[in-house]
């Protein structure tokens, strides 16, 4: 795995000043550019989750469906899209979080999961882990447990992973203390 983390910590390009000022984003187009590379996490994470049971894969608005798309088909397990408000077309529950300068809600629809149904959660990146928390809570209000939370990419010096409690958490690559 560390070569792995190499290769995709060099196909990552960080981004200074977006999409505010203070903020480096961490650009994940040119990893998704390398089809050799890409191949290569997206077979590092089906192995890894293969014969876990994991009947739905739920992922963040907007590059986790990249991930998470794929990740569910290779695991013949269904793909659950968490999103904006607004974004999806039946009813819908909603988990609203805080963030560092107000608040935001995520959605997924009231039919997607239910009892029995085991989750990997799956994202790009977790920073303050606002999101994801969201999404456990929308996960476990439908009575589905999460197996594991998992991300390309962590920013730990945030500490998403302590908002997120004791659930497991992976990340390929971690940008320990790098604003």
């Amino acid at each position: 795995m560390t070569d792995l983390a190499a290769i995709v910590r060099e196909r990552i390009r960080s981004v200074p000043d977006f999409p505010k000022k203070g903020v480096m984003f961490r650009d994940i187009t040119p990893l998704l550019n390398d089809g050799e590379a890409f191949a290569r996490v997206v077979r590092f994470y089906t192995e890894r989750y293969r014969d876990k049971g994991i009947t739905r894969v739920v992922s963040i608005e907007s590059r986790g469906f990249i991930l998470g798309s794929i990740l569910a088909y290779n695991l013949g397990a269904g793909f659950i899209p968490v999103r904006k408000p607004g974004k999806l077309p039946f009813s819908t529950i909603r988990e609203s979080y805080s963030l560092e300068y107000g608040e935001d809600t995520l959605e997924m629809h009231m039919d997607a999961l239910g009892k029995g149904d085991v989750t990997l959660i799956v994202d790009d990146l977790l920073a303050t882990g606002g999101t994801a928390n969201a999404t456990v809570n929308l996960v476990e209000r439908c009575g589905a447990t999460v197996l594991e939370l998992s991300f390309l990419i962590e920013l730990s010096f945030l500490g998403g992973r302590k908002a997120l409690g004791t659930r497991p958490v992976f990340a390929l690559v971690d940008y320990k203390n790098e604003l």
